[in-house]
């Protein structure tokens, strides 16, 4: 059994508790503009660039046999829409300018990468997160990693937006401790229009999820001018608080940090001109749920 993975985030302390792995799949069906992993969008392998670590060597340009790679006004530049991603740039890019985003992975790659931290899971209660784009995309794939977990006793989340069929979620129940499940709207067309995809099935899946028995963080990214209001919290609070299982919602503060991304990948990032709401903004929207009993984070 084979996936396609983005990375592996060793040591990662927001995705679930404890010291955790969190495995990057790729492939999302989603469009949110202000998504800061770009990179586990699509689901194949991209070829990422990072410039200035060119040094300008030209082996990229004698092996591309598609002309993807050429000299324009003195630079090498990379022509992404001629490019077949066979990967011989990558090969013999010694800089490390040109490089791969996302590995076909094996399970038992995967599991050997996990077990390497073992011992940090067991002593701070920790475990792995599988997060993506959307992992349930890759439901062969996951199923078989989180069930190998399961045997291992080692604590397993899922990071999803919910988006799928729900015999995808009847399929790992059995072996998944947690799930991290977003929330971003609750009008369905507000849904459609900044996400692409309508939040119909997103709401119901989470629902079923929570008469499961299985501990679940709902988390929502505050997005300026998106969902930044008062209201717009009100109408998530009124849902979640009709729901079981729920351990806590998790407020997330909008930020560019993966804009650098974008560039790299070819890719135009639309939330450029957003600035983040301040501490004081986001403690106001988490009220909202305080208010109703409903433990809320902010991070």
């Amino acid at each position: 059994m084979k996936g396609t993975v983005s990375y592996i985030q060793r040591f990662s302390i927001h995705d679930g508790p404890g010291i955790r792995t969190t495995v990057f799949l790729k492939g999302c069906k989603l469009n949110c503009f202000w998504c800061h992993n770009p990179e586990s969008i699509e689901k194949y392998p991209e070829i990422q660039l990072v410039p200035f670590r060119c040094i300008g060597c030209g082996k990229c340009i004698e092996v591309c046999s598609v002309n993807a790679r050429k000299v324009v006004k003195g630079e090498i530049v990379y022509l992404r829409e001629l490019c077949k991603r066979c990967g011989k740039c990558v090969n013999v890019c010694y800089a490390g300018a040109t490089t791969w985003v996302g590995k076909v992975m094996t399970v038992e790659e995967v599991l050997e990468e996990i077990g390497r931290d073992n011992a940090f899971y067991k002593r701070s209660g920790g475990g792995v997160t599988f997060s993506g784009g959307e992992p349930m995309l890759q439901m062969g794939f996951l199923k078989e990693l989180v069930k190998e977990n399961k045997y291992r006793k080692i604590h397993t989340a899922v990071d999803t937006s919910g988006d799928v069929p729900w015999q995808s979620f009847e399929a790992i129940l059995p072996f998944v401790d947690l799930f991290l499940y977003d929330i971003k709207l609750m009008d369905e067309n507000k849904h459609k229009e900044f996400t692409g995809v309508s939040n119909k099935r997103i709401l119901e899946n989470l629902k079923q999820l929570s008469t499961n028995h299985t501990r679940i963080i709902i988390r929502t990214p505050v997005i300026p001018e998106v969902n930044d209001s008062v209201e717009e919290m009100e109408k998530i609070a009124l849902f979640v608080e009709e729901l079981n299982s729920i351990d806590y919602i998790e407020l997330l503060t909008f930020h560019q940090l993966g804009s650098g991304k974008y560039e790299s990948l070819g890719k135009e990032y639309r939330a450029k001109d957003l600035q983040p709401l301040d501490k004081q903004q986001m403690e106001k929207l988490g009220e909202v749920f305080s208010k109703k009993g409903i433990t809320v984070k902010i991070t």
